[in-house]
């Protein structure tokens, strides 16, 4: 193992199921590792259910877990390393790569590991929860998350069925506005709200404990579509109708249940939900700021 490696024990998941994955990988990943001198268990989910796959890696008491994966499975793996254990290295190998994205930006799963073999640098990651559910980089309330399915099948070049789930999305939207209240001051009506962690937040240093409270709330039809739109395309963030400020506690309610994203991934809250900040969820390995 190269002197300049820190992580005398290593761990690796990789999901070969996963959209951003082949069957070649976990021979690929052996080979990257054995060419920078690391040693690292690599399971695959032939080896069983991807869960337990990962609480066996977790409970070998790695120094480093590195995760090949979808988001659902990276911000599973952060729940189980927690602030105190393994420092993870989430890798992109999903369709949407929120938390990879956030931290080794464009690079291509090979590419970030990689970097972070020659120069990674270890840092705490904060993030939010809702329902007890954790989030990373964002999460979604309301409207927008409505419009997740059509931007699946925009993903997938399916146009057509982009248009039935867009149309389906608009005409759910004004179905009911939510209420809600920001621990710092702020209250009112919105037809969504989205909670930006400092991973997410483009106004957020990696430093900064405190969120970004996103209210989303277009006049009319017209600015829905739009913001719909946006949403498909991940860039809602800079939409007109969307104003924010700092939040690190936060109260959100309905009178039916939120359909939400957490990290890209659909969920439905019950009608009333605490959004809440941890500064240290983890503790991930990234490129070095100074490479």
């Amino acid at each position: 193992m190269v002197a300049s490696f820190p992580f005398k024990r290593v761990e690796m998941v990789v999901n070969t199921a996963s959209g951003g994955v082949g069957l070649d990988a976990p021979e690929a990943a052996r080979q990257i590792l054995a060419a920078h001198g690391v040693e690292a268990m690599v399971r695959s989910p032939q080896d069983g259910d991807l869960m337990d796959i990962l609480r066996r890696a977790v409970a070998a008491q790695p120094d480093l877990l590195i995760v090949l994966a979808g988001d659902g499975t990276a911000r599973a793996a952060a729940e189980l390393c927690g602030a105190d254990g393994p420092v993870l290295a989430p890798l992109p190998g999903g369709t949407m790569n929120m938390l990879p994205r956030a931290i080794y930006g464009d690079r291509s799963w090979r590419d970030a590991l990689e970097a972070i073999l020659v120069d990674g640098e270890v840092r705490p990651l904060g993030g939010g929860e809702a329902e007890g559910r954790l989030f990373l980089v964002a999460a979604i309330l309301g409207a927008p998350a409505l419009w997740a399915p059509a931007r699946e099948a925009v993903r997938h070049g399916r146009l057509d069925l982009a248009w039935t789930r867009a149309r389906l999305a608009l005409r759910r939207a004004f179905s009911g506005r939510l209420r809600y209240a920001l621990g710092e001051g702020g209250r009112g009506k919105s037809e969504a709200i989205a909670f930006l962690c400092p991973a997410g937040s483009s106004l957020l240093a990696d430093a900064d404990q405190v969120m970004e409270a996103v209210v989303l709330d277009p006049a009319g039809a017209a600015e829905a579509f739009r913001l719909g739109f946006n949403a498909m395309l991940g860039d809602w963030r800079r939409d007109p109708a969307a104003t924010s400020w700092p939040c690190r506690s936060a109260a959100v309610w309905a009178a039916r249940g939120l359909p939400a994203l957490l990290d890209g991934e659909p969920v439905r809250l019950s009608a009333r939900v605490r959004i809440g900040w941890r500064p240290v969820v983890v503790r991930v390995l990234a490129p070095s700021v100074a490479g």
